[in-house]
């Protein structure tokens, strides 16, 4: 995974895990739901950070 292909992949992963965790757990709980998907923002950053930048 290099390049523009490992950014689509890891930004639809992302899209993917927010979405499903916003439907599982969080359904009725605004403010925790913002809480958990900034959470998994910032893990995601800094995956991409350590891993895929070059």
């Amino acid at each position: 995974m290099t390049g523009k292909s490992g950014q689509l992949l890891l930004v639809l992963a992302m899209v993917a895990v927010i979405v499903g965790v916003d439907v599982l757990f969080f359904r009725n709980h605004l403010w925790a739901r913002l809480m958990v998907n900034v959470g998994i923002v910032l893990v995601f950053g800094a995956f991409y950070l350590r891993f895929l930048r070059r």
